[in-house]
């Protein structure tokens, strides 16, 4: 890792690591006698659509946590969230939606903890091949009952549970 990215890091509020370790834990609980892991931001991935660089998504649902090389997953995780930052919002918006949609991830979430938003991105394929993102759905106070993971509807959190931050 360079500099910068240990900088960037080091600018991040209390507040998006409490949404993050919300989610994995509410999550975590509720997936732990499946195949699947939630997994928060300790975790690292390595794609050859990646150019086989690591990306660290802040969490993400694993459901083929064998397919490794070294310390980081080679598989592809059927959903991932980013909870934004000043210092990484531009790139968790545009590269790393790009890198996840190149690699074939099926769900991803931008969460916002300053506006109390989650948007919804679904990734799929047309049909000469090229995969496209589109926005499904933006979640905020006024419609928060409807925030739901698509890829995996049993999985249960509520908009105040992800966004508990005191």
């Amino acid at each position: 890792m360079d500099s910068l990215f240990i900088e960037d890091m080091s600018r991040t509020y209390i507040e998006h690591s409490m949404v993050i370790d919300n989610f994995v834990i509410k999550i975590g609980n509720q997936i732990k006698d499946s195949l699947c892991r939630v997994f928060s931001d300790r975790v690292q991935y390595q794609w050859k659509e990646n150019d086989d660089k690591i990306v660290i998504p802040d969490a993400s649902i694993m459901c083929n946590i064998r397919d490794r090389k070294n310390i980081s997953f080679t598989g592809v995780p059927r959903f991932v969230m980013e909870v934004l930052s000043d210092a990484t919002e531009e790139y968790d918006r545009t590269e790393k939606m790009d890198i996840y949609r190149k690699a074939g991830v099926s769900e991803y979430w931008i969460t916002d903890w300053r506006k109390k938003q989650v948007e919804i991105y679904m990734f799929d394929w047309k049909e000469d091949g090229t995969s496209y993102s589109y926005l499904f759905k933006k979640v905020t106070e006024k419609n928060k009952e409807e925030l739901q993971l698509v890829m995996f509807p049993d999985l249960k959190i509520t908009f105040d549970e992800l966004f508990n931050i005191g």
